[in-house]
């Protein structure tokens, strides 16, 4: 009975010591990991941190967008043998696309529907192949969803339509904090999202869409053709984009003055759009750094020679 209460104590207290290694070697996975993580996030800090001074530099020494806008950065990450990694960085003219808040005007809790910042959303759509009338739709549910009344749009939905929904929930009565939130408001499908998720953004503003000429790819001239109300189709303002000048447009009377341009009817307010330097820029930073990853995104708005953070987000804008 003693050798068999020994061999028994034996098992036990080596089933024991097993299962602390293990708890000791999963802590120390688990807290390698966590370090590994943080310090992913700390590189993509770091590249915040250069976008913001560079975005300085690019304002003050007048950089033309063509020479950084959309050209991804590559630093690679060398501690030792065993810490390396990259960061990949990609800084973006945030001022391409139309801005889903200018359906709206006023100040928070007091949203009211801007008619001409809705029919330039209008012309958007249509310049992306949607039917007119559904563009119309889609349109006053934006405004709705946004504005701080419960009077219904013509074919906007309020408060009741999405209350009989299952889940039940309410319109935002707030400006659109990101893109995605498009995917709540009725009529916004998954396949309709994708098709009009290029063009649009969601700048912390209920300003017209300052959209700056000079940055405009090719494949953006919807965002030209929007701007013109529609008086400019899609494949024209493809071709005022690849007659742009070397460097870009030099004033704004340079850019109003081209074919289909010059004889456009247009709100004045239309006018004050035109941007000739980038102003809002979008960063995006992926890092992999010893098999962790972290992704950031940020929103920097520059005025004058200073640049600010306005949004920063550890997920991909999506």
């Amino acid at each position: 009975m003693a050798l068999l209460t020994v061999l028994l104590l034996t098992v036990v207290m080596t089933v024991l010591a097993m299962a602390m290694l293990d708890d000791i070697r999963f802590g120390t996975r688990r807290a390698q990991n966590a370090y590994a993580v943080a310090q992913a996030q700390r590189y993509a800090l770091g590249s915040e941190a250069l976008a913001l001074r560079r975005i300085g530099e690019l304002q003050r020494e007048g950089v033309a967008a063509e020479q950084w806008n959309g050209k991804p950065l590559l630093f690679p990450i060398i501690e030792d043998e065993q810490a390396r990694g990259m960061v990949r960085a990609r800084l973006d003219d945030a001022s391409t696309c139309f801005n889903l808040n200018s359906v709206v005007t006023g100040a928070a809790e007091q949203w009211q529907r801007l008619e001409l910042g809705v029919q330039q959303y209008v012309a958007l759509l249509q310049a992306l192949g949607i039917a007119a009338a559904q563009a119309q739709t889609l349109a006053d549910t934006l405004a709705d969803w946004i504005d701080s009344d419960a009077q219904r749009a013509p074919l906007g939905a309020e408060d009741a339509t999405y209350a009989a929904l299952v889940p039940a929930y309410r319109t935002s009565g707030a400006l659109l904090a990101e893109v995605s939130e498009l995917r709540a408001i009725r009529g916004y499908d998954a396949d309709l999202y994708a098709r009009i998720r290029p063009y649009v953004c969601a700048l912390p503003s209920a300003t017209l869409s300052p959209v700056n000429v000079n940055a405009l790819r090719a494949d953006q001239a919807p965002v030209l053709s929007m701007l013109s109300l529609g008086q400019l189709t899609p494949a024209e303002a493809q071709r005022r984009i690849a007659a742009r000048p070397a460097g870009g447009w030099p004033d704004a009377t340079a850019f109003w003055s081209q074919p289909g341009l010059a004889a456009a009817e247009l709100p004045n307010e239309v006018y004050g759009q035109i941007q000739l330097r980038s102003q809002w820029f979008a960063l995006e930073t992926e890092v992999d750094y010893t098999g962790a990853q972290a992704v950031l995104t940020a929103l920097i708005h520059a005025g004058g020679n200073d640049s600010r953070l306005l949004v920063r987000r550890w997920t991909p804008d999506e």
